[in-house]
């Protein structure tokens, strides 16, 4: 097996992965929605809408890689698959954005946070976070500077559109969010460390735990999630975006192959990662999760067990027809 058909495999997984894991986590989380009335809920719901759509989108790539790879698609069909792609990560990593800012404001203002995240508010920031998103995405097809000067399938990224996309998407947005939020979690550590000072002095005071210690245990627990949300998807897209910026500046360089045969791959596999942080961190999603599977047990399992029971051994046939003997004897006797 080829180098492409083995890419084409690993995309497919990928893809099939992505897609059934994040449909799992979205179905549980807007279930989990109607019985509470928690903004942060939706943003959860969103960012596995959006993960969803990348695997999705993925899976359009698949027969160029595995099928058939002397194929050549379509220029114009090449750039709306990879526009399509670029839009739905996109919309992935504002969303983890989005999420990060609502604990950061939920710990910053927690009296008045109700008041300002509520559902028009969070409404309008998850549509202006897709148009944002498709705005992006769809930005090479409007600007000719970002488009390749000539296409060779088959359909990459690479293959349609210029490294100066990335390179303008990493110095004009990417970084510059990333320090912002890298401020905002100092910010929400400072508040989580005065927090914890102040229920260490009230209880060497003698004073009982109440609701500053559930608060500070709040602090803690959105921090820990802000930690790790972030911290994957930096992990995972910062190799392709600082290698996308090298081949920009080094047209001598021929670093394509190891963007889109790896590093891309790397950083699209955050979207695999950001449902099972949320599985295994969030308590409320994992318990809907366990709850989700025991109602599946319980509809499909179990009844398999009473259409195909299993046959007893004699020792067990003889046990169980003293049983009922018994029982009609007493009945008898009754």
């Amino acid at each position: 097996m080829d180098s492409t058909c083995s890419f084409g495999v690993i995309l497919a997984i990928l893809a099939c992965l992505i897609i059934a894991v994040n449909a799992l986590v979205a179905v549980a989380v807007f279930l989990l929605m109607h019985k509470t009335d928690s903004i942060n809920l939706c943003f959860t719901l969103n960012l596995a809408v959006a993960d969803t759509l990348i695997g999705v989108a993925i899976s359009g790539l698949i027969e160029d890689q595995l099928f058939n790879p002397a194929h050549l698609t379509q220029r114009t069909l090449c750039s709306l698959r990879m526009a399509f792609v670029t839009s739905s990560s996109a919309a992935s990593v504002l969303t983890v954005m989005l999420i990060a800012f609502d604990r950061y404001l939920a710990i910053k203002k927690p009296f008045s946070y109700f008041q300002i995240m509520n559902g028009p508010t969070a409404g309008i920031c998850m549509a202006s976070l897709w148009l944002v998103s498709y705005i992006i995405g769809f930005l090479p097809l409007w600007v000719p500077f970002f488009q390749q000067d000539t296409y060779q399938g088959p359909c990459s990224f690479f293959a349609v559109f210029h490294p100066h996309f990335i390179l303008t998407l990493s110095c004009g947005g990417f970084f510059p969010a990333l320090i912002v939020f890298v401020f905002f979690y100092c910010d929400m550590f400072k508040i989580a460390s005065q927090h914890s000072k102040q229920i260490r002095k009230m209880e060497h005071a003698g004073a009982p735990k109440g609701h500053c210690s559930s608060r500070a245990v709040g602090d803690l627990k959105a921090l820990r999630t802000v930690a790790v949300l972030i911290g994957s998807f930096t992990l995972s897209w910062t190799p392709f975006l600082i290698t996308t910026m090298v081949q920009a500046a080094c047209q001598e360089c021929q670093l394509y192959q190891v963007l889109e045969r790896y590093l891309w791959l790397l950083g699209v596999g955050n979207s695999l990662l950001n449902p099972l942080i949320y599985a295994y961190w969030q308590k409320d999603v994992r318990m809907q999760l366990y709850q989700m599977a025991m109602g599946v047990k319980k509809k499909f399992v179990l009844p398999f067990f009473f259409i195909f029971p299993r046959d007893p051994g004699p020792r067990e046939s003889r046990g169980n027809s003293c049983h009922i003997v018994t029982i009609s004897s007493a009945h008898l006797q009754g």
